[in-house]
């Protein structure tokens, strides 16, 4: 079979039996899901409902939070559920591009031909955990960019397919910045959602340690193939939405860049750059993912609005005023989510 011939294999077009098994397959295991993933997780329902929703709409994740607070195990637990492959890269200044794609090498035989051979690295994973992306220069950091955009990586002229599904899922350790490379806008975007994981509740922490501390440790098991991942992301896409949600998602990205025709003041007084037409796309795709997840066949506006942050935190540019009050992007997403009107509702004056 040829290269193309396989391309054609993974884009085919699922078939209606074949969508409906999922979803019956999807909500009878949605409450499995979270049951396994309780055995090594305490707490953080939204951030596991967050990184499920970019699982199944097939996009990355840049998930930030001090350390110690279980990210490496969140991430690593959720591909040993859909039996996917998954890998680490540690990111440290001195990272080089080959590091994370793979190199060739010069293989002689015993007839003393020689010939170049690729040595995949470790970005070839169905779930790449990329560890503290900000900690190497932006060389190394752009050598994933084609990886998530493309699914493909190029070393010495020769393109190398990655294995699907593929995903990214990268940390950020918000309290050293200090011989940190922030992310360029540009790659930032590429990211469905900025997760934020934030300390547990005194019970929560309570429950970690106890279960941390003993000698038992619980193992998950599958509940998933792995190719099955790229069926239910076109069972996503095939979640109906209707047109003045969609409408509404589109006028809640647009609503936060400064300088345009219907910008709110408070996003021209306290934002320098907005958020692009793929905030509006993955709020979309995100909210037909949770209405999967959820057990409903539509998406609703609560949709749009439960993955407004998540979504736009990375995307909206706070200006040196706003940074002076002290306000987040977090506040200014929720000044927009009041500020524009959703179907069916007045605009907040």
């Amino acid at each position: 079979m040829s290269e193309s011939e396989e391309v054609e294999l993974e884009i085919a077009d699922i078939t209606p039996q074949r969508e409906r098994e999922l979803i019956g397959q999807l909500r009878s295991l949605r409450k499995t899901i979270d049951d396994e993933l309780s055995k090594v997780i305490i707490g953080q329902k939204d951030v596991v409902e967050q990184l499920l929703i970019s699982l199944l709409s097939g996009g990355h994740c840049l998930i930030t939070g001090a350390p110690g607070l279980a990210k490496t195990l969140l991430v690593n637990s959720i591909a040993q559920l859909f039996d996917l492959k998954f890998n680490r890269i540690q990111f440290t200044p001195d990272l080089m591009p080959a590091d994370i794609t793979g190199t060739e090498v010069l293989d002689e035989d015993e007839a003393g031909h020689r010939s170049m051979r690729f040595i995949p690295g470790p970005i070839f994973a169905n779930v790449l955990l990329a560890d503290e992306i900000n900690r190497t220069p932006p060389k190394t950091q752009s050598a994933l960019l084609e990886a998530m955009q493309e699914h493909q990586v190029t070393a010495a002229g020769r393109i190398h397919k990655l294995q699907e599904p593929f995903f990214v899922l990268a940390t950020q350790n918000p309290i050293e910045m200090e011989g940190t490379y922030p992310l360029p806008e540009a790659q930032l975007d590429r990211f469905m959602f900025n997760v934020l994981i934030d300390y547990l509740p005194e019970d929560d922490e309570v429950a970690v340690v106890q279960q941390t501390t003993s000698k038992r440790r619980e193992k998950l098991k599958s509940l998933f193939e792995a190719n099955v991942i790229g069926d239910l992301n076109q069972v996503v896409q095939r979640v109906p939405i209707a047109e003045e949600v969609v409408r509404y998602a589109v006028r809640l990205a647009a609503a936060s860049r400064p300088g345009q025709k219907n910008t709110p003041d408070f996003i021209n007084e306290l934002v320098s750059w907005g958020a692009g037409l793929r905030a509006g796309q993955n709020l979309v795709l995100g909210g037909k993912a949770r209405a999967l997840l959820d057990g409903r066949p539509y998406v609703s506006t609560l949709d749009i609005q439960a993955l407004a942050k998540p979504v736009m935190r990375h995307r909206i540019l706070p200006n040196y005023r706003a940074e002076a009050e002290g306000l987040t992007t977090e506040t200014i997403v929720e000044r927009l989510l009041a500020h524009v009107a959703h179907p069916k509702q007045e605009a907040v004056a």
